[in-house]
């Protein structure tokens, strides 16, 4: 089963056993549901919400946080002598998919 998940402004297409980086989330351990799922798809039939669908969430589990990639950013002035270089390191919270549920009773 397929899902595509919003997290934090951002949408993900995952499924159960998937390993993401996410931008970083409050929670530091342990599981987290998230509730905005946009479509649900399967081998026989495809739901899409407007804009969420009811009754559907993914869980994961919180495998830790880790930095992402140092991003370079420059910035100069011409004819003025000005240059300033800066780095930045996103940090990230890395999540596995445990289990997508298509309602609340019904589960995959």
């Amino acid at each position: 089963m397929l899902a595509v998940v919003e997290i934090g402004k951002k949408q993900y297409l995952v499924q159960k056993g998937d390993t993401i980086d996410v931008q970083r989330l409050k929670e530091k351990e342990g599981k987290v549901s998230f509730d905005k799922v946009l479509l649900l798809a399967d081998e026989k039939s495809v739901k899409v919400g407007t804009p969420y669908l009811d009754k559907a969430k993914v869980e994961a589990e919180v495998q830790g946080e880790s930095k992402a990639k140092k991003i370079l950013v420059y910035k100069s002035k011409r004819r003025k002598k000005y240059r300033k270089k800066q780095g930045h390191r996103q940090i990230l919270t890395t999540l596995k998919i445990s289990r997508i549920v298509a309602t609340s009773s019904q589960s995959k």
